[in-house]
């Protein structure tokens, strides 16, 4: 026997995942992540027995629910779960997925759409901080047809909005969590900023690098990825995160003077490869990295003061732009504006089966977004 349970599939931005109504899910942190493990086919190279896509981007799960905290209508926990090991990571958050909870509770049921467009104000449980996405709603129901296009995703979809409205101190609770705008590990200038997502900032010339290789390339250096993970963790160590040889978090990127019209380059680690594109935290990151003082980021890519306007990263598959207002001048930390153009579109609706010895399984309450 086993137990079936409501999942929608999704695309939300350059990631994919099942999202979840979190009721449907095992009340209990150990049975609900077996749960995970199963149905994404964890631990396993290629996920075969389960819905994960064998790679980082498409081993993601978002669970959703009514919120229950003033000024949000939805909660959101993001969870990353491990391919070749039985861990699920639920520390850091996804810009990506959370592209699509939006619609995904407006299809749900969870929140009332308007005619033309839809805010939906996202509590991030991950991170404890609050996201709007504003969605794409004529006649009053969520549409995934459109002219806007991403890098690193094929076609056009309907635009969903993206504005973060906090996130300094996502993970470690400091800005800066060595409490230097850089360090020096392994002889290599570092500098460790968490801003909606923990990132180990470095030049990709410390590496012999230009910055401006594909993910593909910079995954077949073995030794240069070892020599980054290497100092990943002893960041981790100075970050005040502990070992963080089994966790996802902090990330990596390596940065350099942009070639094509951009104000950065990056090639993001998440941390075990590069992303084939750019992630979404790692965007407000590295773009808010060039505005603090001493940085690396900002001694290669300096921006000009409050509001910065656009700012674009050049990536493997091209570029993501957000536009940013923030001040970390003089002591100040204030994230007033990180807002970003990105699509989501939905892919499947029905139920994953799971080993009745995993979960039992029982039945949520309402209506899921699998049934709406």
């Amino acid at each position: 026997m086993q137990t079936k349970i409501p999942c929608v599939i999704m695309r939300g931005g350059t990631s994919r995942g099942p999202f979840f109504y979190t009721p449907d899910l095992p009340a209990d942190v150990p049975t609900r992540d077996a749960v995970l493990l199963s149905g994404m086919g964890s631990p396993h190279e290629i996920q075969v027995d389960g819905i994960g896509g064998s790679h980082s981007v498409t081993s993601k799960v978002a669970m959703i629910s009514k919120s229950r905290h003033p000024g949000a209508d939805v909660d959101y926990l993001f969870a990353q779960v491990q391919i070749n090991e039985s861990f699920v990571d639920t520390k850091p958050n996804c810009g990506n997925m959370l592209v699509a909870v939006g619609p995904f509770a407006i299809d749900a049921g969870l929140v009332p759409a308007k005619n033309g467009e839809t805010i939906v104000r996202i509590f991030n449980v991950n991170t404890q901080t609050l996201v709007d996405a504003i969605v794409q709603t004529p006649g009053g129901k969520v549409t995934y047809e459109g002219k806007a296009a991403i890098d690193g995703v094929p076609g056009t979809a309907a635009p969903v909005g993206i504005n973060f409205k906090g996130g300094i101190g996502s993970v470690t609770q400091k800005m800066l969590p060595t409490g230097k705008p850089s360090d020096i590990i392994d002889g290599v200038e570092v500098s460790c900023v968490d801003i909606a997502m923990p990132i180990v900032l470095m030049r990709a010339e410390a590496f012999g690098k230009t910055g401006h290789e594909t993910a593909v390339e910079l995954d077949a250096d073995r030794e240069t990825v070892q020599r980054m993970e290497t100092i990943r963790r002893k960041a981790g160590t100075l970050m005040g995160m502990g070992d963080v040889s089994k966790r996802v978090v902090p990330k990596m990127a390596l940065l350099s003077a942009p070639r094509k019209g951009g104000t950065i380059a990056s090639r993001f680690f998440v941390p075990e490869t590069c992303h084939k594109s750019h992630p979404v935290t790692g965007t407000v990151c590295i773009a808010s990295a060039c505005a603090i003082p001493g940085t690396v980021a900002s001694q290669i890519a300096p921006l000009s003061p409050a509001p910065q306007g656009m700012v674009r990263i050049e990536h493997p598959s091209g570029m993501i732009i957000i536009d940013l207002d923030v001040d970390f001048t003089g002591g100040k930390q204030a994230l007033r504006r990180a807002a970003l153009i990105r699509t989501a579109r939905r892919i499947f609706e029905g139920q994953v089966c799971v080993p009745e010895h995993v979960w039992a399984g029982k039945r949520a309450s309402q209506p899921t977004a699998a049934t709406a």
